[in-house]
């Protein structure tokens, strides 16, 4: 698989990963503490981990062919923690 195609795929998981914590962070967690709804915390949580390993495992699988400093991996994978950090990391390093 060729590198842009590589890139290509991780800018899709980091979207996804950003969106599926939103859509946890804003809408499940409303559900389960506002109207005691938790099973949307349960089907996104587990979308949302899946998409989680994947931006990490992508990022480790990027950091070589890219040319990462360490610095700019370490970046990468703590953006995933943050609500709207996928984003910041796909406009600016991808």
């Amino acid at each position: 698989m060729s590198l842009e195609s590589q890139v290509k795929i991780f800018k899709w998981i980091s979207i996804f990963e950003g969106i599926s914590f939103l859509v946890l962070l804003l809408i499940a967690m409303s559900l389960k503490y506002i109207w005691e709804a938790p099973e949307m915390v349960r089907i996104v949580g587990m979308a949302h981990g899946l998409l989680f390993v994947a931006y990490i495992f992508g990022a480790l699988l990027l950091f070589k062919p890219l040319q990462w400093k360490t610095k700019t991996l370490l970046i990468v994978c703590l953006s995933s923690v943050l609500p709207l950090g996928p984003f910041y990391v796909e406009k600016k390093y991808l």
